[in-house]
């Protein structure tokens, strides 16, 4: 089949393309043909997308406002068959937000099937829209890990016995970056010993001049700017541990990506978080102010606990995933 994929105007380092290639990767393991398409909301301009709409056979769009207006503007909802694949944004602010509502409704009305990565998120949106439930598919994550090199520890300075704390996000008030600070230096009032390295693109200029004013005042932390996607590994492995502080999650690659190379992860316990941390096994959960500082002080403290939590999880690779027989299943059922 030919498969089109299509994938708001973003960063390539953001989840969004991340899974789009990791799709594609995995669609064309099986015979498929796949192609991409970048949409802006701010352009009017739908050449590229309707040229690219008349030579697939069925689509896929990531990301139900971002990717679904421009589809739904370009007049092919209803010439193409297609999938949505709904994001955290989507689910947590999207769907009550005044300005996207009606475009994401029309959106789901319209798909074939909704496609949503975490358990807990098609529990939630079953309950909120039942008129959806015929077409909601859980979509069993998969996990493509790049082959590149990354020396975290070498390129920063740091020392072997710090312990390093990453968080791979985008700078964006949804990820909680600005907050994380605010958590760590209650931390560093009582410890030293340790790094709190963020890498991930710029998303929100203005909350990124206000994160990187925050960041001067802080030697223990610093912002490395993008990680190449393919070097995300190997970065990872260079770390101890793996933070996620955001506000809400679909379900976050870079969290999937430390639960496969076993990187104990601590993070909020939110939906999607709660889908790949198992706490105790791969990582913790912390849910106020005082949970982050006494895990986050275990984990500064105890090489031990550090090392029981560095379990891999059995989530396959692309090339095996169940993620894409599910994808793979909706096509041909086209």
């Amino acid at each position: 089949m030919q498969i089109l994929l299509v994938v708001p105007s973003q960063d390539p380092a953001t989840g969004n393309w991340v899974t789009a290639h990791r799709f594609r990767d995995g669609l064309e393991s099986r015979g498929h043909k796949v192609s991409f398409v970048e949409v802006a909301l701010d352009s009017a301009d739908f050449g590229s997308l309707r040229k690219a709409a008349r030579q697939a056979d069925a689509a896929l769009l990531l990301h139900a406002y971002r990717s679904g207006r421009p589809w739904l503007e370009a007049g092919l909802a209803e010439t193409l068959p297609f999938g949505v694949l709904m994001t955290g944004t989507d689910i947590n602010f999207g769907m009550d937000d005044s300005a996207q509502a009606a475009v994401i409704d029309q959106v789901l009305q319209r798909a074939a099937a909704i496609f949503i990565q975490s358990r807990q998120a098609v529990g939630a949106l079953e309950k909120r829209a039942p008129r959806l439930i015929g077409r909601l598919r859980y979509l069993a994550p998969g996990v493509s890990l790049g082959h590149s090199t990354y020396d975290l520890r070498q390129k920063q300075g740091v020392g072997a016995d710090e312990v390093v704390f990453l968080c791979p996000a985008g700078i964006r008030p949804v990820k909680g970056v600005l907050g994380l600070l605010g958590l760590f230096d209650r931390v560093a009032s009582c410890r030293r010993g340790f790094r709190v390295l963020f890498c991930g693109p710029v998303l929100a200029r203005g909350y990124a001049r206000r994160f990187e004013a925050a960041l001067a005042h802080r030697p223990w932390a610093r912002y490395l700017g993008v990680i190449p996607p393919e070097a995300m590994a190997a970065a990872m492995r260079g770390a101890d541990v793996v933070l996620n502080n955001s506000r809400a999650e679909g379900l976050s690659n870079a969290l999937m990506e430390a639960a496969a190379l076993g990187v104990p992860i601590l993070a909020r316990d939110i939906e999607g978080n709660a889908d790949v941390v198992v706490p105790g096994c791969n990582g913790l959960l912390y849910g106020d102010v005082k949970s982050f500082c006494h895990h986050s002080l275990e984990l500064i403290d105890s090489p031990e606990l550090r090392r029981r939590l560095s379990r891999p999880s059995s989530v396959p690779l692309t090339e095996r995933s169940a993620e894409i027989d599910g994808l793979e299943a909706f096509f041909r059922s086209l």
